[in-house]
């Protein structure tokens, strides 16, 4: 079993900037993906931006240049740096951790960008 603790969501204006962290523990083995996912209210959940064991990035095509995905693999946390932000970016935003062999999602942490 692995446990995602998230941290730094909240309410900021447009335009402003968040810095999201989750911390991994627990049965974490193998190479592994760690990264963010986001959903709104009848919507499907969307990736926003992974990064795996080689510092190979993905995102969202709606949030590249101005969120950066970073990682500690010490310490097993993964940053989701959020600049520039706008109202579409509100969401609820997941931690998610994943290899071939299991994947885990935390809690969330709600993030509302007002106009």
């Amino acid at each position: 079993q692995v446990e995602l603790v998230e941290s730094g969501g909240g309410l900021v204006q447009a335009g402003g900037s968040l810095r999201l962290s989750c911390a991994a523990s627990g049965s974490i083995f193998g190479d592994n993906a760690m990264g963010w996912y986001r959903q709104t209210p009848g919507k499907q959940r969307e990736l926003v931006a992974t990064m795996n064991s080689r510092g190979s990035t993905n995102y969202l095509a709606s949030v590249r240049g101005r969120f950066t995905i970073s990682r500690d693999y010490a310490e097993n946390t993964v940053y989701l740096q959020m600049n520039s932000l706008k109202p579409e970016d509100t969401a609820v935003y997941y931690c998610n951790i994943q290899n071939y062999y299991y994947e885990y999602f935390g809690q969330g942490t709600q993030v509302t960008v007002s106009s």
